[in-house]
């Protein structure tokens, strides 16, 4: 698999401080991931690297927007996008990012690759249901909205003297019976 070349930051060149780095995202970027659930996707990440003596931290700002499908209606709308992320970086016998926060690479690394998290940072800040915001305030007109609300069951009218069906009766019993 080839790398992003760009998203690789040799910590070793650096002084002891801080260093920013700004990246554009685009639909390339997922292109690389074989992501194709947006239809457009404009973000901005601002990363901040401060090195340490022994240790990096990195600090991801990402915002910017995602065009993609409402589940709901299947119609295109943008989706704001704004994310932390916070990733402190050691040094150790080998390789570990088990945890979600902390990153040990083996003590004669002299890179980071910061694709992989920028690319999960995006994901996972968009919401697990992506609505359109028409379809919340009522504003969205579309076909398949009409459809799915002709489609609607329709809710059976209570009886006029607010009397239960015979027929739970008959059920209640059966759960008095086995007391």
């Amino acid at each position: 698999m080839k790398k992003l070349k760009e998203y690789i930051i040799p910590f070793v060149g650096l002084k002891v401080g801080k260093h920013h780095f700004d990246y554009q995202i685009d639909n390339q970027f997922f292109e690389f991931f074989e992501y194709d659930d947006f239809n457009s996707v404009k973000v901005s990440v601002d990363l901040l690297l401060e090195k340490k003596s022994n240790m990096l931290e990195l600090h991801f700002s990402i915002e910017g927007t995602v065009n993609l499908n409402c589940d709901v209606s299947n119609e295109a709308y943008d989706q704001p996008v704004e994310h932390q992320l916070h990733l402190v970086v050691k040094f150790g016998e080998e390789y570990n990012d088990e945890n979600e926060e902390l990153l040990i690479l083996p003590h004669g690394a002299y890179e980071i690759e910061v694709h992989q998290y920028i690319y999960e940072a995006i994901v996972l800040a968009l919401p697990y249901k992506r609505l359109h915001p028409g379809i919340e305030d009522g504003t969205l007109n579309s076909e398949i909205l009409d459809k799915l609300e002709e489609l609607q069951p329709v809710q059976k009218e209570v009886n006029e003297n607010n009397e239960v069906d015979p027929r739970w009766n008959k059920l209640k019993n059966l759960l008095n019976d086995n007391k």
